[in-house]
């Protein structure tokens, strides 16, 4: 008989409302996390803290991104109070919060599965600290005849190098998982790769391991995950300790993922305009963290609805119906309104109303999302690119990962569209969303034609030519912004349906197959025929003529 694990109530203090958003929706996947509270300011924190008696629900732990004065306050006041600090320090105000108590130090940027680790660690009545630091700890609290000065230094210069050579490695299994690549620029990653791996390599036999913990504080091991960062992969002296995976986190690993990537570069590296190209970049953050959240939701609503795997397919576009319209709402507000022509409208409604529109242009065209929801939720092997993935697999997790990538960048336009359509030149709506780039009306036209000839042409000529060639075409993230890909799926039952200029577009294709190779025979022929005529006859011609006149002009001159 298997008990539930306690419920950890958490209290949140960020001041940056992008990463208080991200890390609230990352907490929320975990059914042992309750975030009961969260602050924006040190004002706000003060105010719940000292009311938290009369509050139903005590804390269990404070994830606080809001300074040293503030921990130090904290801890001064309230010392059971377990803290998790997430603000990056200067050295010595570091070693500072750890002499106050604080319970623990996870930096911004980090992996949310060491986030779990540290809260639950924390929580739980233990430390938590990075191993970098704790090697700065270690060299001011051990005796100087434990460790030598040159140890440490040989020591620091091992786990730096490692690293570094670490990220490059990750950056570069990034780059070549892009579509669009050469073979010179494969050939080029491929050997870097092997560049970066034989210096690895020699770091590991100039500079071998040593072990400094002779003195320092108890430190839990985090969590093992593949999505943790180089600093906690590539440390040798940290123990990891298995923990068995919960059946909620085996999905919320593939959104950690997608949610990780977001913290990079949004910008738009494809040649094709998207309609979120016009937001501003905190404000795309904050879409795609919306749809993230909106999708768990209705995964967890497909579970608990007892809908079979069979009956994915016929509810598709009413599943994705619904998703789009939760976020709208959510990313909106419900209640939003606009003054136009002074009249008063509602913003959400108006957006709705152009359902139909979207879900012909935009939702029924995203592809493979039965197919993926089958393998979140019935735990059934993924088939793509003629390929069976088995469940759990880091290659079933790479697809997934890919579609819901695509998914997710597809929702956020469907999500703008009916915006640029009626509301693009709203001031309230540029103020409140569009790029400073795009303010003026001549630039939000420009860009509405962008996109109205980009559909035509996607339409007409680019989604008939990947019909006939088998493949889906996938906007994903990557560490440089969204980046375009391919993969292999059979789409027989679309090339049938295809009519008028999609039609003349896929036989245009098949005649350009069938005749281009007798086409360019052809040409090799008459080429060759016309080389030989130019060198054999009329070059031999002209030789003999030339000839003549030589023997002419020499006799002429004898005479």
């Amino acid at each position: 008989m298997t008990t539930s694990s306690p419920i950890v109530r958490i209290m949140i203090v960020e001041l940056d409302p992008v990463f208080r958003s991200g890390l609230l929706n990352c907490l929320n996947r975990y059914s042992d996390f309750r975030v009961v509270a969260e602050a924006e300011s040190v004002t706000a924190a003060w105010r719940i803290l000292n009311n938290r008696d009369t509050q139903v629900e005590p804390l269990d732990i404070l994830i606080v991104g809001a300074g040293l004065k503030f921990v130090q306050q904290v801890k001064a006041q309230f010392p059971a109070l377990p803290v998790l600090l997430t603000e990056l320090l200067p050295e010595a105000e570091l070693f500072a919060a750890y002499q106050v108590g604080v319970d623990g130090f996870c930096q911004k940027g980090s992996a949310i599965a060491e986030f779990v680790a540290a809260i639950r660690q924390v929580a739980s009545g233990q430390n938590y600290w990075r191993p970098e630091q704790v090697q700065q700890l270690a060299i001011a609290t051990t005796q100087p005849e434990t460790i030598s000065v040159f140890g440490v230094v040989r020591h620091n210069w091992r786990s730096s190098g490692l690293r570094q050579i670490d990220a490059a490695i990750a950056q570069v299994n990034q780059q070549l998982r892009a579509s669009n690549l050469s073979l010179l620029d494969q050939a080029f990653l491929a050997g870097r790769r092997r560049e970066l791996k034989a210096a690895r390599w020699l770091v590991q036999q100039l500079l071998p391991a040593q072990n400094l913990k002779k003195s320092v504080r108890q430190v839990a091991p985090p969590l093992p995950s593949e999505t943790f960062s180089a600093a906690i992969v590539s440390s040798p002296e940290v123990e990891i300790v298995a923990e068995e995976p919960r059946p909620k986190e085996l999905q919320a690993s593939i959104f950690d993922q997608i949610a990780s990537k977001l913290q990079s570069s949004l910008e738009n590296f494809t040649n094709t305009p998207l309609e979120i190209d016009i937001l501003k970049q905190e404000r795309k953050r904050e879409l795609f963290y919306t749809i993230l959240r909106q999708l768990e939701r209705v995964l967890d609503e497909l579970k608990y609805s007892e809908v079979l795997p069979d009956q994915l397919e016929e509810k598709r576009s009413v599943v994705l119906r619904d998703f789009w319209e939760a976020v709208v709402i959510e990313f909106f507000g419900r209640y939003s309104t606009l003054r136009l022509r002074n009249r008063t409208i509602e913003l959400v409604p108006a957006v709705l109303e152009e359902g139909d529109a979207v879900q012909a242009q935009i939702l029924d065209r995203i592809p493979l999302i039965p197919e993926v929801f089958e393998h979140l939720l019935f735990q059934r092997p993924l088939a793509i690119d003629q390929t069976s993935y088995d469940v759990g697999t880091s290659e079933a997790r790479d697809r997934c990962v890919d579609i819901l990538e695509n998914l997710t960048i597809q929702i956020a336009n469907a999500v703008i569209q009916p915006l640029l359509n009626r509301f693009a030149t709203v001031e309230f709506i540029k103020q409140r969303f569009y790029d400073r780039r795009l303010l003026s009306t001549r630039e939000i036209e420009r860009f509405r034609n962008d996109l109205s000839w980009r559909f035509r042409m996607e339409r007409l000529f680019e989604e008939p030519k990947a019909i006939f060639e088998s493949q889906h075409r996938l906007f994903v993230f990557s560490d440089y912004g969204i980046q375009r890909m391919t993969i292999y799926s059979p789409r027989n039952e679309e090339l049938e349906a295809l009519s008028g200029v999609p039609l003349a577009v896929t036989l245009a294709l098949e005649t350009r197959d069938a005749i281009s190779p007798r086409f360019r025979g052809a040409i090799a022929f008459v080429g060759s025929g016309i080389v030989f005529v130019l060198t054999e006859v009329i070059g031999r011609g002209i030789g003999l003529i030339g000839r003549g006149i030589l023997k002419g002009i020499g006799k002429s001159v004898r005479e």
